[in-house]
């Protein structure tokens, strides 16, 4: 049974000032355009259509905020990289994000969803090395895993991890994800949940098993700090 199967659409947002006052923690997700963001959050709560899954790349413009319990929301980040998106709501896009994700105070991390088959392209890398400064974790949910064979799923995880390796100090952590075959949604309930601080049903503290890291030694920065480029 999904983790977060009581959430339900709260509010969208085009203003910074219209942000949910009584968001205690949130989880912002975002990605390219069709790399399976909305499917991932429909999956993750167990619903068909509670984020919308649209054909046309940069159709979702605003943040969708989705409750899960009191003060505690997911938040559906307008897909980036969409070419034929006008200057406008381009405009727009980078006006509402950027702060969003720089200065929000409840917001506890980012996941960034990446379609497997193409992991890391220059605008994911443009995001996280934008939004790593804030010292928020980062987790990477490899999109579409059914795609691909279990050679080449290996294969991906490894690369993705070996760069995570090289960004420093930080909490950065990645794994496989499926939403038609529902491979790694408890992986992902795990890492979500602990930064919302919500229990995992049946799921003792020495029982958990850490996501999987992009190098030895990782720890979360303290709020407000930001992480070390490793530059």
């Amino acid at each position: 049974m999904p983790l977060f199967q009581k959430a339900v659409f709260h509010t969208t947002v085009a203003n910074l000032r219209d942000l949910p006052a009584d968001a205690v923690r949130e989880v912002a997700f975002a990605g390219r355009s069709n790399a399976g963001k909305s499917s991932a959050i429909n999956t993750l709560a167990g619903r068909v259509r509670l984020a919308f899954v649209s054909k046309t790349p940069g159709r979702t413009q605003h943040l969708n905020y989705f409750t899960l319990a009191e003060g505690r929301y997911f938040v559906d980040l307008p897909g980036y990289g969409y070419a034929k998106a006008p200057e406008s709501i381009r405009a727009q896009w980078e006006g509402l994000i950027g702060p969003y994700l720089s200065q929000r105070t409840p917001l506890a991390g980012l996941v960034v969803i990446m379609d497997c088959r193409r992991p890391l392209t220059d605008l994911d890398r443009r995001l996280i090395d934008w939004f790593r400064p804030t010292g928020r974790p980062i987790h990477i949910l490899l999109s579409k895993a059914d795609k691909l064979s279990r050679q080449e799923q290996t294969k991906v995880l490894r690369a993705v991890k070996g760069e995570l390796a090289t960004w420093g100090e930080g909490s950065y952590s990645v794994q496989l994800f499926s939403s038609l075959k529902k491979t790694g949604v408890e992986e992902a309930e795990g890492v979500i949940a602990g930064w919302l601080g919500l229990d995992v049903p049946g799921d003792a503290p020495e029982n958990k098993r850490p996501p999987d890291k992009g190098g030895p030694g990782a720890k979360m920065p303290q709020r407000g700090q930001g992480a070390r480029s490793g530059r």
